[in-house]
């Protein structure tokens, strides 16, 4: 089981889409508050469509909270400043991929003296970042595939 974080998303269009990727593969979607929607939003829930039922979510007021929750567990910043390669890393069950807002990114006091777990997704320079959505399917669906697509056909 893989797990995503979404800190502080606030496009809920993005949001839905990622929770239909969660659903879709298993992975655990963790929503850090505050959002920048309401979670009954009309947009979050179409974009989800019928995969609600399939969807474990779960919700912080703090990314403390979840490290402190999940303290043991191996977790990597995605950020476009990232030093590697997403897929020059060697997953494993459990991981955790932390996303940025969509108009900034992680805070510089979150990735801060973590340097060895921020990792990128390779785009033109003169490109300022993929869509959130996108970008979160690039990085889960390389992580699933290094674990052998445990329980998908």
């Amino acid at each position: 089981m893989l797990h995503i974080v979404l800190y502080q998303p606030e496009i809920p269009a993005n949001t839905g889409n990622i929770s239909r990727t969660c659903a879709a593969t298993g992975c655990v979607l963790h929503l850090i508050r505050p959002l920048g929607f309401s979670t009954d939003d009309r947009q979050l829930k179409r974009a989800g469509l019928d995969y609600w039922h399939l969807l474990d979510i779960r919700y912080y007021d703090s990314l403390q909270e979840l490290w402190d929750k999940h303290a043991d567990a191996r977790f990597w910043y995605v950020e476009t400043t990232g030093g590697r390669w997403y897929s020059d890393v060697n997953y494993q069950p459990g991981d955790f991929f932390v996303f940025g807002r969509e108009t900034s990114g992680l805070p510089t006091e979150i990735v801060s003296g973590k340097q060895n777990q921020v990792v990128r997704i390779p785009i033109l320079p003169s490109a300022r970042s993929l869509n959130l959505s996108n970008a979160v399917a690039v990085v889960v669906f390389e992580a699933l595939r290094q674990l052998g697509f445990p329980r998908l056909v």
